[in-house]
C-alpha cells in the first residue's frame, strides 16, 4: 500500500459532470488500494454535503470552498502578469502549505495532479514524490483558441492569449512530470504535436462508463408533453454546452418542428446561465436546471443530441446516451475519441439541415432500435472503467512501493 497525494481543481464527487466522472473512478480506485490525501477546491456549496463520502474513502481531504468572485478577482490578477489565468484562478495559499505538509509529513511515494491548473502546486517543491502523473484530461489550450475563434474583442484577445500561454505552461509541466495522460489518442496526438521532445511520456488513457448506472431500465417519465422528445444533458454554465443547446434551438429545432409540430427540446442540467434560462421562451423548449438524476431523461428521451460545435475531448453526455441504448446524434466534435462508427453506434451530422434530418430519421427509422442496441453493445466492449485503471496503477505506480 502507498500514499498518494491527490490534486483535483473541483471536488471529484459526487459524479454528476464530466470532470468529476473521470476524477472520482480514478480517485475511488486508488483509494480501495492505497492511502489517499485529498485536495481539492468547491466551487458550489451544494457539493459541501458531499464531504461525507470523501472523507469515508480518503486518509485526508482538504476541501477550499472557491467562489466565483474570488475566482475572478485572482484571474484578473494573473491578466496582469504573464501566466495564464486559469492558473491564478485556482491559486490559494492555504491548499499549497497543505500540499507541502503533506509531502513533507507523509512523504507519498505518488502523485495524481487533475488539470494542469493544480500542477502550480507540486511543480517546485523539493519534497516531489518519485512518480508524478499529470492528467490533462484535455488540451485545453486549444479550446480556449477555439474559443478566440468564436468571440470578438476584447475576449478575443484574452482567450487566444490563454491559448498561447497554457501551451507554454503545459509544455513547462510535461517537462517535470513522469506520465503526461489525456481522455483520448485525438487529445493525446495533438498534444504530441505540440510538444513532440515529451512524446515517450504521453499516454491517452480513456474515460468510462458505470454501465450498470446508465444500463437501460425503467423510469418513470420525466416529460409532460407529447413529442417526439431530444434531451441534451450537461452543466449548463459552460460554454461550449451553451453555444450548442442556442444552436440547436436557433437553427435545429425550427426544422424538426415544421415536421413534427409537437416536438420538444429538454435541456438538462446544472447552473443554466441567463442566455439557457431565456431558450425556454421558445415554444417547445424546456430548461430544468439541476435535476436529481439525469437518467429518467435519457430513458425517456427519443434522441439523445449532442450538437457540439466547440470542444475538446470526450463528451460523457454521448458515452452516457449511448450507454442507455438511447439513438444518439452529435457532431464530429461531439463523437471525438469515442471512436464509434457513425450509422452504426450513432448518427452524424455537421450543419443544422443535417442535424434535423438525422434527428427526424432517429424518431422515425425502424433502425433506430438496432442504432440503440448496437450503440450499448459498443459500450460494454470499450468504455467499461477496467482498462483504463489498469493503465492508470502501470503509469502511476509501477515505481511505488506497494508493501
Amino acid at each position: 500500500m502507498s500514499n498518494i497525494l491527490f490534486l483535483s481543481q473541483r471536488i471529484p464527487y459526487p459524479p454528476n459532470k464530466g470532470e468529476k466522472i473521470r476524477a472520482f473512478n480514478f480517485l475511488k480506485h486508488l483509494a480501495q488500494r492505497h492511502q489517499v490525501y485529498l485536495g481539492c477546491f468547491i466551487d458550489d456549496p451544494a457539493d459541501l454535503v458531499h464531504l461525507d463520502v470523501l472523507d469515508s474513502l480518503c486518509t485526508e481531504v482538504h476541501a477550499i470552498p472557491l467562489t466565483k468572485t474570488t475566482g475572478m478577482i485572482r484571474a484578473l490578477g494573473g491578466l496582469l502578469q504573464n501566466r495564464p489565468i486559469t492558473c491564478s484562478y485556482y491559486y490559494n495559499r492555504e491548499l499549497r502549505n497543505w500540499v507541502q505538509g503533506v509531502l513533507s509529513a507523509n512523504r507519498p511515494e505518488a502523485a495524481f495532479v487533475y488539470s494542469a491548473s493544480m500542477a502550480q502546486y507540486i511543480d517546485r517543491i523539493p519534497e516531489k514524490p518519485q512518480t508524478v502523473l499529470m492528467d490533462f484530461v484535455d488540451v485545453d489550450s486549444d479550446k480556449w483558441r477555439q474559443y478566440a475563434q468564436k468571440k470578438s474583442w476584447p475576449m478575443k484577445f484574452i482567450y487566444a492569449r490563454e491559448a498561447r500561454l497554457l501551451v507554454s505552461h503545459d509544455k513547462g509541466v510535461a517537462a517535470w512530470a513522469d506520465a503526461c495522460t489525456f481522455v483520448s489518442e485525438p487529445e493525446a496526438n495533438l498534444f504530441q504535436s505540440l510538444a513532440p521532445e515529451f512524446e515517450s511520456k504521453i499516454h491517452a488513457l480513456a474515460n468510462g462508463v458505470d454501465v450498470d448506472y446508465f444500463a437501460p431500465q425503467s423510469f418513470s417519465s420525466p416529460f409532460s408533453q407529447g413529442g417526439p422528445t431530444f434531451a441534451f444533458t450537461g452543466t449548463m454554465d459552460y460554454w461550449p454546452n451553451v453555444d450548442a443547446v442556442k444552436w440547436f434551438v436557433s437553427d435545429v429545432l425550427p426544422t424538426i418542428r415544421r415536421k413534427s409540430p409537437g416536438a420538444q427540446f429538454y435541456i438538462v442540467g446544472a447552473n443554466p446561465s441567463a442566455e439557457v434560462e431565456a431558450l425556454a421562451s421558445d415554444e417547445g423548449v424546456h430548461v430544468t436546471g439541476r435535476v436529481d438524476d439525469v437518467r429518467p431523461y435519457i430513458s425517456h428521451a427519443d434522441v439523445v443530441v449532442a450538437p457540439m460545435r466547440v470542444a475538446r475531448g470526450v463528451q460523457n453526455k454521448v458515452l452516457e446516451g449511448m450507454s442507455m441504448a438511447k439513438p444518439v446524434v452529435t457532431t464530429s466534435q461531439g463523437i471525438e475519441g469515442i471512436n464509434a462508427e457513425p450509422g452504426q453506434h450513432f448518427m452524424l451530422a455537421e450543419t443544422a439541415e443535417q442535424f434535423a434530418a438525422a434527428c427526424l430519421q432517429a424518431v422515425r427509422s425502424d433502425n433506430a432500435d438496432a442504432l440503440a442496441s448496437a450503440a450499448r453493445q459498443f459500450i460494454l466492449s470499450h468504455f467499461t472503467w477496467d482498462k483504463s485503471l489498469s493503465k492508470l496503477d502501470q503509469l502511476l505506480l509501477s515505481n511505488a512501493s506497494t508493501d
